[in-house]
């Protein structure tokens, strides 16, 4: 437990900070040494000595107006999220973690640029990339933000290594790397294969990742396997999408999301993690999402798509199969390669690492990024 006198950390988030895998990694590896207090939307995560809750109302929307007249710092507090924090986060920090790039200029008005981490959890001037008027008009907002404040900051972290080296271009020094680790599971086994084979998504239910492919691929699949959907509801209409796609197949079922506390006992019922996502942006192109680590920690085996990324982490684990392209033919031709003793070394090369990539282990960098900012401070 952390007493009056040890230093006192800042960590700033516009997400519902409680259900935030990320934030709450940052909490459980720096409560013990430190006094942390979250600022962000919904209520306070356990763990925290005070929490200050952004209201829900609050929008975080880019100006697109300020934006193609280059009035950067404008189109930053003319957000509703920054401009509330701005007003009512009382006191003073020795360290603040600024969590992705709308968190920046905020964090700086609170503590000098050496006293701030700033931890991208993607490569925001490529967010939505694929959006022509996005491309022209806020990408280069962005930009500006990393180019500009974002380098100033004592440390700096991200999700990739493919993530860090374009971040390194543009603030011109050493990005660190904390993938999206799952804590590990030591009490979890790899559960006999199942006949048919049981495949498993779960993740958020976003258009733009076409979730709809894996269904499709499933039907197609001559292998007997069968799919089920674990789907966070961020598009209810979407969600009713696949649940007729997937009825119409016989072979796939969507469920609601289960807590993420009880995801990886979930996920250990099943055989197969799939996760093939379409590059229609930077960020998906370099991908090496949290759902990953989740099947590793589950004793799952793997298909993906030629994402770089996530194909070189399967591919230097010997977790599963890269599908050989992005549409549902070149996916079902994975699952179609897929057998029961193939997929049981899968899972074994899975619970071999479980422990070298949990979350606890690969979290260091965080630990000593904030530990140099207080020891200076």
């Amino acid at each position: 437990m952390t007493d009056a006198q040890d230093p006192s950390l800042l960590i700033i988030s516009f997400s519902p900070v409680a259900r935030d895998a990320r934030i709450l990694k940052q909490i459980a590896l720096l409560r013990e040494d430190y006094r942390i207090t979250t600022c962000g939307y919904g209520p306070a995560p356990e763990g925290v000595h005070e929490h200050v809750e952004v209201p829900e109302r609050t929008i975080n929307r880019v100006n697109g107006k300020l934006a193609a007249l280059r009035q950067f710092r404008r189109v930053y507090w003319s957000q509703q999220g920054p401009a509330w924090a701005r007003d009512h986060l009382r006191g003073t920090w020795d360290v603040v973690i600024a969590n992705d790039a709308d968190t920046v200029l905020l964090a700086f008005e609170i503590a000098p640029p050496e006293r701030v981490h700033v931890d991208l959890h993607e490569f925001f001037p490529a967010l939505h990339a694929q959006n022509p008027t996005w491309r022209r008009f806020v990408s280069p907002y962005f930009r500006w933000l990393v180019r500009r404040h974002v380098s100033r900051a004592a440390s700096v972290s991200t999700v990739s290594a493919a993530i860090a080296r374009e971040y390194r271009r543009l603030v011109g020094h050493d990005v660190l790397v904390v993938t999206n680790a799952a804590p590990h599971r030591a009490d979890l086994e790899p559960m006999p294969v199942s006949s048919p084979i049981r495949l498993v998504h779960s993740g958020a239910a976003l258009r733009n990742r076409d979730l709809a492919l894996i269904v499709e691929a499933t039907a197609l699949a001559r292998t007997d396997v069968t799919l089920d959907l674990y789907l966070a509801p961020n598009d209810p209409a979407y969600i009713d999408e696949l649940r007729e796609q997937g009825r119409k197949s016989g072979r796939v079922v969507v469920h609601d999301p289960v807590p993420y506390r009880d995801l990886a006992d979930t996920l250990n019922a099943y055989d197969v993690g799939v996760h093939v996502l379409p590059p229609v942006n930077m960020n998906h192109e370099l991908a090496l999402p949290n759902k990953i680590f989740d099947y590793t920690q589950a004793r799952l085996g793997l298909v993906v798509g030629p994402s770089v990324e996530m194909a070189d982490h399967v591919r230097t684990y010997g977790l599963g199969l890269v599908a050989g392209g992005f549409s549902a033919q070149d996916v079902a031709a994975a699952f179609d390669e897929l057998t029961v003793d193939g997929v049981q070394e899968f899972k074994a090369a899975s619970h071999r690492i479980a422990r070298e990539v949990g979350a606890e282990t690969v979290v260091e960098p965080w630990k000593s990024a904030v530990d140099a900012i207080a020891r200076r401070g």
